[in-house]
């Protein structure tokens, strides 16, 4: 039995031993493995890994200056839109200087219309006035004349008649 124990022991003492070729053999393929990663997995992965670097610089970069753009466009519109509104406001009060004005050259024109017509009117007034006071006065001039001579019944003469009817008309035009 003791045998078996002892070749058990040795069993386990192989197992457990150092093999200096194993360590070598092992380093060798470890370094192997590490180059091969190194020279085909590391360096295209790092390249990648840049390339996607520079891509996402340049993409934010582009982002960069199209919101500088949108914020520079952004600013001529404000620009823009102000301007809009103060040309607006330049439209809306000329236009109404030039209503206001268009309103009182209208109110003027208006005004010397009436007065025209007022004028005409009292013309016409004093035009009619007087043409009734010259038919008032022929017809109280015929008035006196026949009144004259049957009051007299004696024949004037047309010289007489006409002094009569003139200081008739004096004195009616008067109010003597």
């Amino acid at each position: 039995m003791l045998n078996i124990l002892g070749a058990a022991s040795q069993e386990t003492l192989s197992l457990v031993s150092i093999d200096t070729g194993t360590i070598v053999f092992t380093l060798i393929n470890t370094l192997i493995i590490f180059l091969i990663f190194r020279i085909f997995l590391y360096k295209p992965v790092c390249k990648i890994l840049e390339k996607r670097k520079q891509l996402a610089a340049a993409e934010i970069d582009d982002a960069k200056k199209a919101k500088a753009e949108a914020e520079e466009a952004q600013r001529e519109y404000e620009s823009r839109l102000a301007d809009a509104k103060s040309e607006a406001e330049a439209i809306v009060k000329t236009a109404t200087l030039r209503a206001q004005k268009r309103e009182e050259q209208i109110l003027s024109e208006a005004n010397q219309k009436a007065a025209d017509i007022r004028a005409k009117a009292e013309e016409s007034i004093e035009r009619d006035k007087q043409r009734a006071l010259n038919e008032v006065k022929d017809e109280i001039s015929e008035m006196v004349v026949m009144a004259a001579q049957k009051v007299v019944e004696k024949e004037i003469s047309a010289k007489d008649n006409e002094e009569l009817i003139s200081k008739f008309l004096e004195e009616v035009g008067t109010g003597k």
